[in-house]
This record gives structure tokens, C-alpha cells and sequence, in this order.
């Protein structure tokens, strides 16, 4: 549902409140908030039709417009999610290594979400997405060369 504005966290507003546009502006806030230097963000918030996997790809796009060379990463995302962002961050980095620091999440975590329906539909669910971008990911690199 698009509100035209992202509410903010649902826990610690006393840390992160305000008025945020986007989510990547409320994540940027954030950031600063906890002594980033403003100067270091990189902003890769295009809205793609390609989920995690355009993403990740768009996210290349911006390190390699700034000459960067990513060596190595952090993904940091919530832990139901986290092989799903690992390969898509896999296919635009081949020649980084990366790093999974997973968050569990109320039920959907890596030792409760198989005891609740909820967790169970949303971990079902990111396994048939890995699917489906694997697939993806045949499209677009091996069946073009």
C-alpha cells in the first residue's frame, strides 16, 4: 500500500521519530543518528518491479557510477530473507565477499518460525521466491551468453 510517506519504526520512537518520505530517508536518519558521516551514504532507492533481485542491481549501479570497488559487504536483513538477499547480492558482486548479519523477527525467526502458521507461510514463501529468482538469474546470465 503506498501512503505516500514511510510511518517510521513501530518500536523505539523515542530514538526515531520525525517525518520520512521514504524508507531510505527514515534508514538514512537512522544511520546519521548512530554517527555515520552523512558523506559515506550511498542512496539506491529506485522502485523496480524486480524486488530484491532489481535491488541488488540497482544498488551496483550506484557503486559502480561512484568507481567503487566492493571487495567485501554486509547484508544485514531480516533472517526469513536473508538467502534470498544473499543471492541476489551474489549475482550483482560476483568478486565480493559477502556477509549475512540476519535479524529474527517476532515468529518468523530462525528457531520459532516453523511452530507458527504465520512464520511458516512467510519462510514457504521466501523458498519458492529463491525459485523463482534462481530462475531469473538463468534468464538473464547464462541464457545471454
Amino acid at each position: 500500500m503506498n501512503r505516500g510517506s514511510f510511518p517510521g519504526t513501530k518500536t523505539k520512537k523515542e530514538l526515531y521519530s520525525g517525518e520520512f518520505e521514504t524508507e531510505w530517508e527514515f534508514l538514512k536518519y537512522v544511520l546519521i543518528k548512530c554517527g555515520v558521516d552523512e558523506a559515506v551514504i550511498l542512496k539506491e532507492n529506485e522502485s523496480c518491479e524486480g524486488g530484491t533481485f532489481g535491488n541488488a542491481f540497482n544498488s551496483r549501479k550506484v557503486t559502480d557510477l561512484k568507481g567503487l570497488e566492493i571487495k567485501k559487504g554486509i547484508i544485514c536483513c531480516k533472517s526469513f530473507h536473508a538467502r534470498r538477499c544473499l543471492m541476489s547480492y551474489q549475482l550483482a558482486y560476483p568478486e565480493a565477499e559477502l556477509l549475512v548479519c540476519p535479524a529474527d523477527v517476532e515468529n518468523r525467526g530462525k528457531t520459532d518460525w516453523y511452530t507458527n502458521k504465520y512464520g511458516k507461510d512467510t519462510v514457504m514463501s521466501e523458498l519458492k521466491k529463491c525459485g523463482e529468482y534462481f530462475r531469473q538469474a538463468i534468464d538473464v546470465f547464462i541464457d545471454k551468453k
